[in-house]
């Protein structure tokens, strides 16, 4: 394989699409736009009711691994509801492809049926199709199956590890440790997140490199903070480690101070009540919106209209943390000051008083002022806006971080046409 030759690549991922996985979209769109051909592997179907714009711009065929039993849907088959028909067709069918299928089923002998049945379905299709390279852009169920396909099939496979795919209070450690093992290549995205691996499993994650996410910045255009109205904006699912309960809880103090503002949060998810319940007996519903989820597109429009974007991020009872959220690089290329927290990777990015403002977790009197200090202060917001959109453009280019990703799937593809893997 030469370094002009394209790259055949699969990507492994638990549902397509999915609203608030925008990253791997894009990541998909740039690996294509530089010439490598991409499959899509879902194991689940969507359970979104909203999608964003750039999907349509995808080239990659989606395949789902999954052959519904009895009407069910595959997120509710069970290994009960996985017949033994079923699961001999898929080891007789990737036997006829797959000549090493059954010299490995030992291997697997601990895992559930339902995920050696899509493993099966993902390495016939990877044979099939001359797939060279496997990625699992989670560490959790995504990176099972490639795992278990990569021994199936003989590909090498990588993957990313990111939040709750590792910090998790599910996180099983000794299943994390043989997935880092067997992967030809690893990548995270912070340092935060790479120390962490580091430590946590010695030797083993020797090979792990982290590489940032990044954004197309010609999509990302910046306009300067100076003249915005009083708009806090702040973004992402309706979950606990968003840290939303602190933000209404900010909001209520600059509104008793008297403070002219309006918050709008936009996103969905399980604390939609609970928060609107939170700013009714707050008495603030009439300063704060829930907006709901919008098209990306819209909240490119939304992040220039505000003059700070709100990130207070938390880490969860669970252990379940943002590793370092999108929309804080989107803001931040945009042109709009970021307040947040010291969670995971997050201080890599807002760099207190220089590139944005950070405060401490759980502490809504500190978020308040650290607003307030933005929504009165324009010289500020256009001095950290500057330096922020300087530090992005350095460090968070899609196309440079991308090509960095091609590079370790190119050396693990490379690497396993010159040593083939070990059979039995």
């Amino acid at each position: 394989m030469s370094a002009n030759e394209d790259l055949y690549v699969g990507f492994v991922v638990k549902r397509y699409p999915r609203y608030s996985e925008t990253f791997v979209v894009r990541e998909i769109l740039a690996h294509e736009q530089a010439g490598m051909a991409v499959e899509i592997f879902s194991l689940r179907p969507s359970n979104d009711s909203h999608f964003q714009d750039l999907i349509a711009r995808v080239k990659a065929r989606v395949n789902f691994l999954f052959l519904p039993a009895e009407g069910q849907l595959p997120e509710t088959m069970s290994t009960a509801h996985l017949t033994a028909v079923n699961l001999w067709r898929a080891l007789r069918e990737a036997g006829e492809f797959v000549p090493d299928v059954w010299s490995h089923l030992n291997e697997f002998k601990g895992e559930e049926a339902r995920d050696v049945y899509q493993a099966l379905l993902l390495a016939k299709e990877v044979r099939l199709k001359g797939i060279e390279h496997l990625h699992a852009p989670f560490a959790s169920d995504a990176t099972t199956i490639a795992r278990m396909a990569s021994r199936f099939s003989g590909v090498p496979y990588s993957f990313t590890a990111r939040a709750k795919d590792i910090f998790h209070a599910s996180v099983e450690p000794d299943d994390l440790r043989q997935k880092l093992q067997d992967a030809a290549g690893v990548i995270t995205i912070s340092d935060f997140h790479l120390e962490y691996l580091q430590s946590t499993f010695g030797s083993l994650a020797d090979h792990v490199q982290r590489v940032y996410n990044g954004l197309d910045l010609e999509e990302f255009p910046y306009k300067s903070p100076l003249n915005r109205p009083p708009i806090v904006l702040a973004i992402g699912r309706l979950v606990e480690k968003k840290g939303f309960s602190d933000l209404i809880d900010a909001c209520a103090i600059l509104a008793r101070q008297g403070r002219a503002f309006r918050c709008r949060i936009i996103g969905a998810g399980p604390l939609a009540a609970e928060l609107a319940e939170q700013a009714s007996r707050l008495g603030v519903e009439s300063f704060i919106e829930l907006v709901g989820p919008l098209p990306q597109r819209e909240v490119i429009q939304e992040i220039h209209a505000a003059a700070v974007m709100a990130v207070p991020c938390i880490v969860g009872k669970d252990g379940d943390r943002d590793g370092l959220p999108n929309v804080i690089q989107e803001a931040l290329a945009l042109g709009t000051p970021v307040v947040s927290t010291d969670v995971t990777g997050i201080p890599e990015v807002v760099r207190h008083e220089e590139t944005g403002l950070q405060v401490p977790q759980q502490d809504p009197k500190a978020l308040a002022a650290a607003v307030d200090r933005l929504l009165s202060n324009p010289e500020l917001r256009l001095k950290l806006a500057t330096k922020a959109r300087r530090l992005i453009e350095e460090e968070f280019n899609i196309h440079s971080n991308t090509k960095r990703r091609r590079a370790i799937f190119r050396a693990a593809a490379e690497q396993n046409l010159r040593v083939p893997m070990e059979v039995g």
